[in-house]
């Protein structure tokens, strides 16, 4: 096994000859890297135009994920001050 980090955490173990088990969990290892995606992107040429359109549309969905988790995280706290105390 390589010692490298970059291939020490995408480097899956096949316990007992359960092949189906270790592709599968690959599959998902590469998946939530995006390495997947990297290489379906770059399958093809990507104009500048739409890399720079696609690169902005994601900025803005991380903003926006994170945003809304933050946002729900607080919802969903019990013990919580109440900011409208007075009303």
């Amino acid at each position: 096994m390589a010692k490298h980090l970059r291939f020490v955490a995408r480097t899956i173990m096949v316990h007992e000859g359960n092949v189906d088990a270790a592709a599968k969990t690959l599959s998902r290892v590469l998946t939530q890297d995006g390495v997947i995606d990297d290489v379906k992107r770059r399958r093809y040429y990507e104009k500048p135009c739409k890399e720079r359109q696609r690169r902005n549309y994601e900025d803005c969905r991380r903003i926006y994920n994170t945003d809304m988790a933050r946002k729900i995280a607080f919802i969903s706290r019990t013990h919580r001050v109440d900011p409208w105390l007075g009303y």
